[in-house]
């Protein structure tokens, strides 16, 4: 349980700061969590278009803001 939530965030804060980027060790967590999605048969997409309908209408709700009731 976090008693003093700015003290935290500050923490967090200064330890983003201070944490040097290395690309090389990202790009390789990247091509690891890239081939363990091959693995899993989830890349490469049989189809990329699959289920575009449904992101297009939750992108259209969600741009247009919390004052339009949404209807479906």
């Amino acid at each position: 349980m976090v008693k003093n939530k700015e003290y935290l965030e500050a923490f967090e804060n200064q330890l983003a700061a201070d944490e040097k980027v290395d690309f090389s060790r990202n790009l390789e967590i990247y091509e690891a969590m890239w081939q363990h999605a091959v693995e899993l048969g989830l890349f490469p997409l049989k189809d990329p278009y699959d289920g575009m309908e449904d992101d297009i209408r939750l992108a259209k709700i969600l741009n247009r803001g919390p004052s339009v009731p949404v209807t479906t």
